[in-house]
């Protein structure tokens, strides 16, 4: 008698009282094909599935998961906050700390403002910006995602970019007018030329210019210096608001996320995944001049019952905690870079066009030659490759993200035993392209 696999039975359950069957699109394997895994638990570097059986985890809760899965001190962190009650709807002790916390590790935050989701962070950020200047314009760049507020929703990065419509400046998202998209520039990441011809056509119309410093949502691509020195000199002559949308890189690819590795102040920062430990919270802040035009001091509206949720707050400083200690991201940069090579060489050994980049705690791979530095160039890597080579991992043990335009993440649970493993799969894997 066939055994019935356990995660088939739980995605059809599912597809009847959840549309596709999962509370965020990339989770149904569309773009890869075949039965998304449903997981029963989680520690360390690895969960576990429906049928008990076990994954090497290299998406991480899709980043905050930094310290690894069920860290000891951050479950005694929430544990000891949801003995007082889960939400009180109320100020606390515990925000204040958060806030100076973040204040402390990123010098551009002058003030915070907590929310529940990134993509709460990113719509108020730029109400903020458009209330703040007085303008309608916003500048996106190609592939970047930030959250699913409909004036974002244009050629955007993560899920969007299996579903997206190629038309320029089209929605990317049914449900989104035509009419609210119009206010949306949307540019390609990297081109230095393209950002200066906006400014000078249309540069006191421009609210803010939003930004994933290192993109994470159409896989990993770098900026350029010059391309990230183009928009501060031109937002800062122009009076726009610059918006470091750090929801993916804060806390992630260093201390003090992106733009202390870039050298870049932003005027509003967007945070989340890696500040709440793995429970929803994040927050937008930046300086004190745009942050006091929220309310209750100014008249730009932003609310939420959840913000600042206790037990949110207790995962989170215990984790910023533990990352903030001596050696901490040495450690998971060497581990991540360790992890790229072993990838690259396995994959060269078997001749497949293949290439790798990682900072800090987010690694890309692409089966393509070069490594892209724009979402065209991510397009034309080798898709069909991916796929095949997810589902080989998958087999061999290691959950690699079900999207080829995903960038991936390490913990510092992922010691060289488990770094060894992956490569030891990725080698069988590559055999049988």
């Amino acid at each position: 008698m066939t055994k019935v696999d356990q995660n088939a039975v739980l995605f059809e359950r599912a597809q009847k009282t959840i549309p596709g069957g999962v509370n965020s699109p990339v989770r149904a394997f569309r773009q890869v094909g075949g039965t998304p895994r449903f997981i029963t638990k989680a520690k360390g570097p690895y969960f576990w599935d429906a049928e008990n059986k076990r994954y090497i985890d290299l998406i991480m809760s899709w980043g905050p998961m930094i310290v690894g899965h069920a860290h000891p001190e951050v479950v005694a962190a929430v544990q000891k906050a949801a003995e007082t009650s889960f939400s009180y709807g109320a100020p606390t002790e515990g925000e204040i700390e958060l806030a100076e916390r973040i204040c402390e590790l990123m010098p551009s935050v002058e003030q915070v403002r907590m929310v529940s989701s990134g993509t709460e962070a990113t719509m108020s950020a730029l109400r903020l910006a458009r209330g703040y200047t007085g303008r309608d314009l916003i500048i996106k760049f190609e592939g970047c995602y930030h959250g699913h507020a409909d004036s974002l929703l244009v050629k955007a990065g993560s899920g969007l970019l299996t579903f997206a419509d190629s038309t320029q400046n089209a929605p990317s998202s049914g449900g989104v007018p035509k009419d609210l998209v119009k206010h949306t520039l949307v540019l390609p990441y990297n081109d230095v030329a393209a950002i200066e011809e906006v400014f000078k056509q249309q540069g006191d119309e421009i609210a803010a210019v939003i930004i994933e410093p290192i993109v994470g949502n159409m896989n990993l691509i770098q900026p350029s210096k010059e391309f990230l020195a183009a928009i501060r000199n031109l937002t800062t002559k122009y009076g726009s608001v610059l918006i470091y949308d750090e929801v993916m890189t804060g806390f992630r690819v260093a201390l003090g996320g992106a733009q202390s590795l870039q050298g870049i102040t932003p005027d509003l920062t967007c945070l989340g995944k890696v500040m709440g430990g793995g429970m929803p919270m994040a927050a937008f802040g930046g300086k004190k001049e745009i942050m006091s035009k929220l309310a209750p001091l100014g008249n730009v509206y932003q609310a939420g019952t959840l913000s600042g949720n206790p037990v949110a707050v207790a995962a989170g400083l215990k984790t910023l905690e533990i990352i903030s200690r001596e050696g901490f991201f040495e450690c998971l940069t060497g581990q991540t870079q360790k992890l790229m090579a072993g990838l690259k060489l396995a994959a060269d050994k078997a001749k497949v066009p293949f290439s790798v980049d990682s900072v800090g705690g987010m690694f890309g791979f692409y089966f393509a030659n070069e490594v892209p530095r724009s979402y065209e160039a991510v397009t034309k890597s080798d898709i069909e490759t991916f796929k095949k080579f997810f589902h080989f991992m998958l087999d061999e043990g290691v959950y690699l993200a079900p999207s080829a335009y995903e960038a991936g993440f390490t913990s510092i649970a992922h010691d060289n035993e488990v770094l060894d493993a992956i490569i030891l799969a990725a080698e069988n894997s590559f055999k049988k392209l």
